[in-house]
């Protein structure tokens, strides 16, 4: 990754960081986003540790509305090298919340956030550059909604959640029909990770989570794993759409594999952000 810049959302914690200073300690420069100045420095700290030889960048945003996504993304843009984008900020929420855009807080900031930060990337992007969403196998079950895609009828938290894990691999699979020449698009599960997610999500889901983590829970480190692969291993130069768990490809639901529901998510998709 010597010589490489590497953009990645989420990465003050979990999943996001060690994957993060992993990809440091190969070479690469990492540029990312964050919304808690404390654990951002924090961050910074540890890549500049990891790779002290490149000039690593952070910024500040809030991934849940339209306006910061943009002004992230276009600051992103300026980036003269891009070699992988890591589409990995996520949450959970108990209870249902709407962000200034009227949007689903779960729906913006898992899929919304994804979606407008690639598109506005896209171009920048060369041949042999990677994109790297972090989906999950929370999406078996999950069917979308298209009359209601944000959840304003019974919402429950882990289903809207599993909705838009679905969602981030239905966007990776027209992603990687739309891609310039040369530029992969991959989706992956990293497992269920013990990590913050879903501590701030309240309710009886904090509580499943708090019990259920320590003792069916694999570590951050272990969880980073095939995001690393899918941003740095030569294995995967040519591959593209695919969905991948413990760095082998995998076979997501077939709701995931709808060509017909993934198209019309990038259409709404599109309507919702407007222009780019």
């Amino acid at each position: 990754m010597k010589g490489k810049t590497v953009i990645i959302t989420g990465a003050t914690s979990g999943i996001g960081e060690v994957a993060a200073i992993r990809l440091a300690e190969q070479g690469a420069r990492i540029v990312f986003t964050a919304r808690d100045k404390a654990r951002a420095d924090q961050t910074i700290a540890k890549l500049r540790k990891a790779n002290p030889a490149v000039d690593h960048a952070v910024h500040m945003a809030d991934l849940s509305t339209l306006a910061e996504i943009k002004r992230v993304g276009a600051i992103l843009a300026q980036e003269p090298q891009i070699d992988v984008l890591i589409n990995n900020a996520g949450a959970l929420f108990n209870k249902r919340q709407e962000t200034a855009d009227g949007l689903e807080m779960t729906f913006a900031l898992n899929h919304m956030a994804y979606f407008v930060i690639t598109n506005l990337l896209l171009n920048k992007l060369k041949p042999g550059a990677r994109i790297v969403t972090v989906a999950s196998n929370a999406h078996r079950g999950a069917k979308l909604n298209f009359d209601d895609l944000q959840s304003t009828r019974g919402y429950i938290g882990f289903p809207v959640y599993s909705r838009s894990k679905l969602a981030n691999i239905l966007f990776n699979r027209e992603l990687a029909r739309r891609t310039p020449d040369g530029v992969t698009a991959n989706a992956l599960h990293p497992g269920f990770v013990a990590t913050r997610f879903g501590d701030n999500s309240g309710g009886l889901m904090r509580t499943v989570l708090k019990v259920a983590k320590p003792i069916g829970a694999i570590s951050p480190e272990e969880g980073a794993q095939t995001i690393i692969y899918l941003a740095s291993s030569p294995d995967v130069a040519g591959v593209t759409g695919e969905y991948f768990y413990e760095c082998k490809a995998a076979t997501p639901t077939a709701e995931a594999r709808n060509d017909a529901d993934a198209k019309r998510l990038w259409q709404m998709s599109e309507q919702i952000a407007g222009p780019l």
